[in-house]
């Protein structure tokens, strides 16, 4: 798959109440699983104090995740209620990301009990709430996907290495250490094009993974 996809345009968060209870809804873009859950532990980390903190994600799944984040078909939709009744947090709060076709992203709601109960129903509403207006201070971006490359290229070759990839105007950093490596973000209907002009540029010396 190399069309384009929706997805958040970044990080967003939003702050409300109901009936004593705070909630905090959070989105940031997540290319992979572990990508997706670092972010859910970082908000957890964030908020220990907090009665619940519930995720949910849509990411590709399988090797794709990490080989070509975005460029499978294949997605992996998850979410967990984290204490709440069931059915009442999780699952409402991935419901947004499908109603809104967003792909890529990961959310998490945070709840501070305010000490009235809200319900099954009420919970559902302010955990869509929690992510919808998330998403609404992140803003929606189409995105093509991408994959990533890891090059390896000895010094002799490196500044020719870097070049090309300057040229190619692809997403990169550079770390110079006993070789020269590059990490590399680029879109999938490019990446093979790029793999041949770097072996050619270097007659088959450079490392690309």
């Amino acid at each position: 798959m190399t069309d384009p996809y929706r997805t958040v345009a970044g990080r967003g968060e939003a702050r409300f109440e109901v009936r004593g209870s705070e909630f905090i809804g959070h989105v940031a873009p997540a290319d992979t699983v572990e990508g997706a859950e670092a972010f859910a532990e970082e908000i957890e980390a964030r908020h220990p104090d907090a009665t619940h903190n519930v995720p949910a994600y849509r990411v590709p799944a399988g090797e794709a995740s990490s080989s070509r984040p975005g460029g499978s078909a294949m997605l992996r939709e998850w979410s967990s209620d984290d204490g709440e009744p069931s059915g009442s947090s999780g699952k409402p709060a991935l419901n947004v990301l499908v109603q809104r076709d967003l792909r890529n992203v990961a959310a998490v709601v945070t709840r501070y009990y305010g000490g009235t109960n809200l319900g099954v129903g009420g919970l559902a509403r302010a955990y869509s709430r929690g992510v919808k207006e998330a998403v609404d201070a992140a803003g929606v971006a189409r995105e093509v996907p991408h994959e990533r490359l890891s090059v390896v290229a000895e010094y002799d070759d490196s500044g020719t290495v870097r070049g090309i990839i300057e040229s190619a105007g692809v997403e990169f950093e550079a770390d110079y250490g006993a070789d020269a490596r590059f990490s590399l973000r680029v879109p999938v209907d490019e990446a093979e094009a790029l793999r041949d002009r770097l072996r050619s540029a270097t007659s088959g010396r450079v490392g690309i993974e």
